[in-house]
């Protein structure tokens, strides 16, 4: 059965038709001022195509432009195809505390780019993102389309947020939600470790609901400042507020069955622990979908535009050199 697939462009016909009346009127005139003998010698003498008879063939070939530009098919029927993947859940630590300078330009700001060099890295997986802080956002479900999570990761801009602290227990219940009946729970997140000094309830959480959890800290045991559009950020006391890497959150994810890994600027260091990630949990079994099998047909009539577009064009060519002898 034949189909477009850009069936809008096909509107576009419509404004072809004035352009077919104007040409017609045109055709009509001349036969108001000569009689069909002379019409017939001073054409000939003129050109091998009549005038109208060119821009007849133009405005086909513009006819066939869109009907190509309409994707017409051919359905052919239904296929299965066969694919596995596993599902993880990307959480991105959006507190204030990933703010602090002591990693350039700031821990948010690598964290996005880890994040990016993950994606690159990941083979047969569906990829979902979440930001947290005290609150959990949802920025996207798991999906296999990584060119919208890059788009989405680089327009995060945790600076419109006012939100202190990191509530990791929160997180894994969101990606509990989201991951639902599945088996298989992997959960990365990209931090600074929070402000906790037991994980406890956590390792006790993601035990229960079989969440394995990787962690990549980043951030220094030094630690650094947190930079605001009113100078550094400084406590009640007036004092500057300097925040450090929390190297606590290790246990959470070695005690899951997960991984943990400090940050590194070298984009190997991601790379091996999305291999580990991949190598510790196979794609899931292999899921049937079916799709629609279809046949492009647009190159004919695209073929059949450029065929008319130059036979008008080559006989106005050869009335040019004529009309110069």
């Amino acid at each position: 059965m034949l189909s477009f697939n850009n069936s809008e462009f096909l509107c576009l016909l419509l404004l072809l038709l004035p352009m077919a009346y104007l040409i017609r009127q045109r055709g009509d005139a001349l036969k108001g001022v000569f009689s069909k003998a002379v019409r017939a010698r001073v054409e000939l003498k003129s050109t091998m195509l009549s005038q109208t008879f060119r821009s007849s063939l133009m405005l086909l070939s513009m006819a066939l432009v869109i009907v190509a530009l309409a994707r017409p098919q051919i359905d052919n029927g239904e296929v299965k195809v066969k694919s596995s993947f596993i599902n993880v859940i990307v959480g991105i630590d959006m507190s204030k505390s990933m703010f602090a300078n002591d990693v350039y330009p700031t821990r948010f700001a690598l964290a996005k780019k880890k994040f990016l060099d993950a994606l690159t890295r990941f083979k047969n997986a569906k990829v979902a993102l979440m930001g947290f802080s005290s609150q959990t956002f949802l920025i996207s479900p798991l999906t296999e389309d990584f060119n919208t999570l890059r788009f989405l990761s680089n327009n995060m801009k945790p600076e419109y947020l006012s939100l202190a602290g990191t509530d990791i227990l929160a997180t894994l219940s969101s990606a509990n939600e989201m991951f639902g009946e599945e088996k298989k729970k992997i959960l990365l997140l990209f931090t600074d470790g929070g402000d906790q000094s037991s994980f406890d309830k956590e390792i006790a959480y993601a035990k229960a609901h079989n969440i394995v959890v990787y962690i990549y800290n980043i951030g220094t045991r030094k630690g650094g400042v947190i930079k605001e559009k009113t100078g550094i950020l400084k406590d009640k006391n007036g004092d500057i507020v300097v925040v450090k890497r929390t190297d606590n959150i290790k246990s959470l994810a070695l005690q899951t069955g997960g991984a943990y890994l400090n940050y590194a600027l070298a984009k190997e260091d991601i790379y091996h622990l999305v291999d580990t990630i991949q190598a510790q949990f196979k794609a899931k079994e292999e899921q049937i979908s079916t799709i629609k099998d279809r046949k492009e047909l647009f190159y004919y009539p695209l073929m059949g535009a450029i065929f008319l577009l130059f036979v008008a064009l080559f006989s106005l060519n050869l009335a040019f050199k004529r009309s110069q002898k």
